[in-house]
């Protein structure tokens, strides 16, 4: 007899959750609501399973693994971070865990890492003397500026949100290829530099300029120099934002060098790709830029709506541009309990790309009923903002808290993955935790 794979909980969801609810479970689906139900020995085995009953059981989702359970992945430390998880290491790529990204703005050590090339060598040796930035393409005037020219630009300093296009894609079926982030490859820090439109505007803007291309001094992993291992940028209006940054400090200090230093750019709102690490060239461009991670299926979805798995033409494609609302619970931590009869205090983050959050949920019925969270304003334009709420239980059992944020424009974040895409982008169900009261 041949020896079975062995798979952990994400596997058996990704290729059939229905079926995985009744292996693991013994839990049906209902084929008229399609709202899913536990007979009574899939609702034993659940049970015990979570160490209790659970009194909202009848409004569970199919093909959802118990949130108690959805936390799976080993902790380690790299340099510079403090309790990221590693998913990659050449390239160097860690995101944070919900509960540590507790902090009104987020700490450099606890910001998540998402590089596609190895390091570069001005990062490693810590010195400012050697960099350079040149302006260059469809400009009256190109520019070629060291760092202290750079500073002679008046300086801004903004709370920006910078999130990972791919934040999320653990979460789809059929899974879809790339680092495997879950909740934490998002960050809010202090970013100080000098606005891109400003510098723009020194080098002087031709009509015919529509998009910038952005190089940064990372090393493809080849080690090949003739290579680039990423360019992206953005569309003039974008660069020309007032909080589009050329920034050279992270939370008041020279920006890590897993971060970008000695200078990148932050594009907030937008895929963090956009925000070139260890900037060395602004290139404007009379088209959309071309560069590597710009064409083809990288950082793009479709164009419209498709079923999971189908395969999509690139002309079909289109590029991410502003982030979808989102939101996290990042106190208390996932399985915590508590004694019964204690309400619970919860509070977290909630952004939504270029809007603005107004409303924000919680839940820890499974969505059947919802208690509104105060929401605090955000500390400028493209800022996370903080919400707070309590919650109580009516009787001792396993539940878990579910929150939901809405954007200006009335979008609200999906229960379930939304808009399957071959790349895995854009997840922004709601965050959820487990609770069990005893």
């Amino acid at each position: 007899m041949k020896n079975k794979k062995e798979r952990g909980l994400w596997e058996l969801y990704r290729d059939d959750p229905e079926k995985a609810d009744a292996e693991i479970w013994g839990r049906k689906t209902d084929p008229l609501s399609r709202r899913g139900f536990l007979k009574k020995c899939g609702l034993t085995t659940l049970a015990a399973a979570v160490g209790s009953t659970i009194p909202f059981y009848r409004h569970m989702p199919a093909g959802f693994i118990p949130a108690v359970f959805a936390d799976t992945t080993e902790e380690f430390t790299i340099p510079g971070t403090n309790g990221l998880v590693v998913l990659n290491d050449r390239p160097i790529n860690a995101e944070t865990p919900p509960h540590l990204l507790d902090d009104e703005f987020t700490p450099n050590d606890r910001h998540f890492v998402r590089n596609n090339g190895l390091l570069s060598s001005l990062a490693e040796s810590g010195d400012t003397a050697e960099w350079k930035l040149k302006v260059d393409g469809e400009v009256h005037q190109p520019l070629e500026l060291n760092f202290e020219q750079l500073k002679q630009f008046t300086s801004y300093t903004y709370y920006l949100q910078v999130e990972c296009g791919g934040n999320g894609r653990a979460g789809f079926q059929p899974a879809a290829k790339g680092n495997q982030w879950t909740f934490g490859a998002i960050g809010c820090s202090a970013w100080t530099g000098v606005r891109m439109k400003d510098v723009l505007g020194k080098a002087g803007l031709k009509n015919t300029a529509i998009y910038t291309g952005y190089y940064g001094d990372d090393r493809h992993l080849s080690m090949n120099p003739q290579k680039v291992p990423i360019s992206r940028g953005t569309p003039i209006d974008k660069a020309m934002e007032d909080h589009t940054l050329i920034a050279w400090a992270m939370n008041g200090k020279p920006i890590p060098p897993l971060h970008g230093f000695p200078v990148r750019v932050v594009t907030p709102g937008w895929p963090a790709s956009t925000s070139i690490k260890w900037l060395k060239r602004i290139f404007v461009r009379n088209k959309v830029h071309d560069g590597p991670k710009m064409n083809g299926y990288s950082y793009r979805v479709p164009k419209h709506p498709v079923a999971p798995g189908t395969h999509v033409a690139e002309a079909d494609m289109k590029i991410i541009e502003s982030m979808p609302v989102k939101s996290l619970i990042t106190r208390p931590k996932t399985g915590i309990k508590i004694p019964s009869g204690k309400p619970l205090a919860l509070q977290g983050h909630a952004w939504a790309g270029d809007r603005k959050v107004t409303a924000m949920h919680v839940s820890n019925d499974f969505g059947m009923t919802w208690v509104q969270a105060s929401l605090k304003e955000p500390a400028n334009p493209f800022a996370w903002q903080q919400w707070q709420a309590t919650l109580a239980f009516p009787s001792k059992g396993y539940y878990e808290v579910w929150a939901r944020a809405t954007d200006a424009a009335g979008v609200m974040q999906p229960m379930v993955v939304p808009g399957w895409n071959p790349k895995g982008y854009l997840n922004n169900a709601m965050h959820r935790i487990a609770v069990t009261v005893v």
